[in-house]
């Protein structure tokens, strides 16, 4: 059984091992072993998100399953770690609200969880007057993204953490 919740900062150390999951699991079917190494540099658990309660976990019978959420800051994406943050607000109705973060376990991709988790952040962000989303893709996150109705905006590589990773900025309407 699933279930949802905000993720509080009780959370992280499970959270940072789900991520750890994630990037080493199903993303490496997209990439090669040093993109994986220059990912843990480029991605991970951004703890102002969860400060803001804007972070969900997924649970399966309690145990994590999978986590994302939305941020009303400039950061488009990264962990506390990354360089070149942008914490500063975002304007409802001028700037996009961002999708931050999502991680699935590797035993439960394909099961719904991410779109669960789209329909999550799209809903909130709307509620906070928000009329569009974007986030950042990974090559293995692009499908979800694109089944949602979000659209490629730009495919661009993050090669600060050592190895050039590909990335696709995407955007969508969440107005009614």
């Amino acid at each position: 059984m699933l279930t949802h919740r905000i993720a509080t900062e009780a959370d992280i150390p499970a959270l940072v091992a789900l991520m750890d999951l994630a990037i080493s699991g199903p993303l490496a079917k997209f990439l090669s072993p040093e993109q994986i190494a220059a990912s843990r540099v480029l991605m991970g658990l951004d703890s102002q998100i969860i400060a803001d309660r804007t972070y969900f976990i997924v649970e399966a019978d309690g145990a994590p399953a999978a986590c994302g959420g939305w941020s009303r800051r400039i950061t488009t994406y990264g962990g506390d770690h990354t360089p070149g943050r942008a914490p500063e607000p975002l304007t409802p109705g001028v700037d996009a609200a961002r999708v931050r973060a999502m991680y699935t376990h590797p035993d439960f991709i394909r099961r719904g969880i991410g779109r669960m988790i789209l329909d999550l952040c799209e809903a909130a962000a709307r509620a906070e007057g928000y009329d569009r989303v974007e986030l950042v893709a990974t090559l293995g996150g692009e499908p979800l993204y694109l089944t949602a109705g979000y659209q490629e905006i730009e495919r661009f590589e993050d090669d600060r953490g050592g190895a050039p990773v590909p990335l696709v900025r995407m955007g969508k309407s969440i107005i009614d």
